[in-house]
């Protein structure tokens, strides 16, 4: 019997007091509304940055066979901008090629973060030696490999040229996205990265990123739910959060996940109900499903905008929205850059049940928030730390909605596993060993593992930067955390690790930050908002210390 692996993929401050100190005036500067009248806006950011482009070309490796193009635009409300760019070498896309400029409140500039450093130039030029079909041979065998020799169907792979610059020197490769259907139907994904002159592979990884009325909810309770009067007719559909909406998949499959041309489209036509009373709190009842994924998209959605002024998943005000019961028995939940969507199967009954709680949405949508800021590259410790980062924020979307139903708690997908699946929970972030297959401490090799088990060190880390180490109860769950170098740590709370975990995501880490990058990355925001020598940064050190990265 195949292993399964549930593919969960698939992303503040106060001060008090009449004293001052210069952290606390910083950490006031980076509240929501501290000092917005006078920040600059994002596109005085994004001209602001193209001049620094101009002014420090050399520092930052561009050249004239270089373009750059924003991703993202950070202005904390003390003025401080952050603009992120990707980039291309002779118009092709260049894997860490992503770098993020950091300007003075007055424009000038200060600093810059970037996913790899030196020429980006591919020695052997951009011409491929290995033809695209070629690729796309190579790339379905290695999909076919991946899933253990199981016969598929509809196989597609799309074959695009980039420049790898993530993988030692920067070569020509042949970035190959594979689509297929298993035996019942259900999607699997792969991407594949080909040296295009050798022939070699790179890498692989995984490509399915493993709500007024009310509502019953399978896991949640009764929840609201803001809706949309259509006629006399209701739409599971919130004008107040973008426009998010839940739609059904009828459990039927689609193949545009990744790429541009979508051979079909499950359906996500928008849930609809006579009286504004959604569900019956049972799973036969298709609406409960649903209940449960808008309501956590909506808590999802309050959590980044209330507590790290976010507005949206993209930072642009714009809804995702929802397709429930997708596939058959599929164990399987996903967030989808290319529909901007999350979707979600109903499980096999046995192992898992409906993928639809609330952590499970916070996790999906903030693959989403990961996607528009790092961009953490999928595969090795990046990957584990892009696991991770949705495990943390999911973790604390959950301890943000207070609901009594599904309190908040350290275990990841706990509502959702059956007794077939042999634990309680599919991760446990106080000490990820327990689930069998996750780490708790880093070591060389915890790039080599599969990025939903690399994502034990980041995890283990999170627990012990919020909670510290040793046994506690929280919300009547037991955690007892070790420390890998025998240490004790001392938490600084959920609020202090989402602030500091948000920042150095959104600010300081690019597509190739691995676990040491991502201590520098957690440090510099944590001397950002609290102080080179306060306790929060202090705590940061000990806590990756303790999880072996120094």
């Amino acid at each position: 019997m195949s292993r399964i692996r549930p593919h969960i993929r698939d992303s503040r401050l106060a001060t008090a007091g009449v004293a001052v100190t210069a952290a606390g005036l910083l950490a006031a500067a980076l509240t929501p509304t501290a000092g917005a009248a006078n920040r600059p806006t994002r596109a005085v950011a994004v001209e602001n940055a193209a001049a620094a482009l101009v002014d420090h070309a050399a520092d930052l490796g561009l050249t004239s066979a270089q373009d750059t193009k924003v991703r993202d635009v950070i202005v904390d409300t003390d003025g401080t901008q952050h603009v992120r760019y990707d980039r291309t070498y002779r118009q092709l896309p260049v894997l860490g090629g992503d770098f993020v400029v950091h300007l003075a409140k007055d424009g000038t500039y200060r600093s810059a973060s970037r996913a790899v450093e030196g020429s980006l130039a591919p020695a052997a030029g951009v011409t491929p030696a290995l033809p695209a079909t070629r690729a796309a041979d190579l790339a379905v065998n290695a999909l076919r490999a991946a899933n253990l020799g199981e016969a598929l169907r509809q196989l597609t792979a799309e074959p695009r040229l980039v420049v790898d610059a993530l993988h030692g020197a920067p070569k020509l490769a042949w970035r190959t996205d594979v689509l297929a259907k298993d035996s019942l139907g259900n999607p699997v994904g792969r991407t594949v990265l080909t040296d295009a002159h050798t022939g070699t592979q790179i890498d692989a990884w995984d490509t399915l990123e493993t709500a007024s009325g009310d509502g019953k909810s399978l896991y949640s309770g009764t929840v609201p739910l803001n809706t949309t009067l259509s006629g006399s007719t209701y739409q599971l559909k919130d004008a107040s959060r973008g426009g998010t909406y839940t739609g059904d998949a009828a459990n039927k499959t689609d193949l545009c996940l990744l790429g541009t041309i979508c051979v079909s489209r499950a359906p996500s036509t928008v849930f609809t109900d006579a009286d504004n009373h959604w569900g019956t709190g049972a799973s036969t009842d298709r609406a409960t499903a649903a209940v449960d994924a808008q309501y956590g998209t909506d808590v999802t959605w309050d959590y980044f905008k209330g507590v790290h002024g976010r507005n949206g998943i993209a930072g642009d005000g714009k809804g995702s929205y929802s397709r429930v019961h997708y596939g058959t028995r599929y164990n399987n939940a996903f967030w989808d850059d290319s529909c901007f969507c999350m979707t979600y199967g109903d499980g096999d009954g046995t192992n898992l049940g409906p993928l639809v709680s609330l952590d499970v949405a916070g996790h999906e949508m903030s693959h989403g928030v990961t996607s528009k800021t790092a961009a953490l590259t999928y595969s090795g410790e990046s990957g584990g730390l892009n696991e991770a980062t949705s495990d943390v924020f999911g973790t604390l979307v959950e301890f943000y909605a207070g609901n009594a139903s599904d309190a908040g708690d350290y275990l990841i997908g706990e509502k959702i596993v059956r007794d077939g699946f042999g634990r309680d929970a599919l991760r446990y972030m106080d000490k990820p060993s327990k689930d069998g297959e996750s780490v708790d401490c880093w070591s060389a090799t915890t790039a080599t593992l599969d990025v939903h088990y690399s994502s034990g060190v980041g995890n283990h880390f999170a627990y012990l930067l919020a909670e510290g180490s040793g046994a506690k109860t929280i919300n009547g769950v037991a955690y007892n955390s070790p420390t890998c170098d025998g240490s004790s740590v001392t938490g600084i709370g959920r609020a202090k690790l989402g602030a500091i975990w948000y920042r150095a995501l959104t600010v300081y880490m690019t597509s190739s930050t691995n676990y040491a990058g991502a201590r520098t990355a957690t440090l510099s925001a944590a001397k950002d908002l609290y102080g080179a020598g306060s306790p929060e940064y202090a705590a940061v050190a000990a806590a990756w210390s303790a999880v072996n990265v120094g």
